[in-house]
């Protein structure tokens, strides 16, 4: 059998219900050629839940491979992420997280524009549909790139820094619409970073890093995904696309320390 291009690595822990929203979102993505891996870290194993294990079974029905491993003890999210990468044997790898459901369209999209751009990683930001109504225009700026996707430099000092607004809510929701973008007219946009929904190019994550600064910071941490994207955008360039099909279930975060901040604390 030929190795799959894509792997969809899931961190997961304590939300069962959540997850099996998650998986059932990846059975019915019109780009077929992907595994998945999931990495859980549950108090009480995630794969005990009926509805985690239907969808795991419809995934396998259509033929993809489902990884259900656990990982334990929690050393935090930077090393579960890298547990997950020192799996991966595919090209490209889509870290998504266990509380987000896609459209049909989002894998495909994506690994569009990574065959386009060969760079670092493209994401899509997830939208909480809780806040479809609620409109922000003063966080609405968006710069698209007109040309190819280049390397930038984005730290916490910088302007670039204050795109992450972009993200809030149901922005870009409002953009898409507004720009009555379909995805079949994807279009690519500068970002600080994504969070929940990003292809990274499997090498270039290596290159930079990865995940393995995970043993210089303390187990109870926030921001380990910026500061890949950071290293990675640095060196190869990555990049968010519109429309998105990615949707935040807005389960309570288990994230609850965030006082050290990645990004803010390790020199990109």
């Amino acid at each position: 059998m030929m190795r799959t291009e894509i792997t969809v690595l899931i961190p997961s822990c304590n939300r069962p219900a959540a997850l099996a929203v998650t998986l059932t979102g990846l059975c019915f993505q019109h780009y077929p050629d992907f595994a998945v891996i999931i990495s859980d870290q549950s108090d009480t194993a995630v794969y005990h839940d009926a509805s985690v294990q239907t969808a795991i079974r419809l995934l396998e029905k259509k033929g993809h491979t489902v990884q259900q491993l656990t990982n334990l003890p929690r050393r935090g999210l930077a090393q579960q992420r890298q547990f997950l990468l020192d799996l991966v044997e595919s090209r490209y790898c889509l870290y998504l997280d266990d509380d987000v459901l896609l459209e049909p369209f989002v894998i495909g999209n994506m690994l569009q524009a990574q065959r386009e751009e060969e760079i670092g990683f493209v994401g899509q930001a997830v939208i909480g549909l809780s806040y479809r109504n609620d409109y922000r225009p003063e966080q609405q700026a968006i710069e698209l790139w007109e040309g190819p996707v280049e390397p930038e430099v984005v730290t916490p000092h910088d302007a670039s820094w204050q795109r992450y607004t972009l993200h809030n809510a149901a922005n870009i929701l409002h953009i898409q619409e507004r720009l009555r973008l379909t995805p079949d007219t994807q279009k690519k946009y500068k970002v600080a970073w994504i969070g929940g929904c990003v292809m990274y190019d499997v090498q270039k994550l290596w290159e930079t890093g990865g995940f393995k600064f995970w043993v210089e910071v303390p187990k109870e941490h926030a921001g380990e995904d910026v500061l890949a994207q950071l290293r990675v955008m640095k060196r190869y360039g990555g990049c968010g696309l519109i429309p998105s099909g990615a949707y935040h279930q807005e389960a309570p975060t288990t994230v609850t320390n965030r006082k050290f901040d990645i990004p803010k604390e390790l020199v990109l």
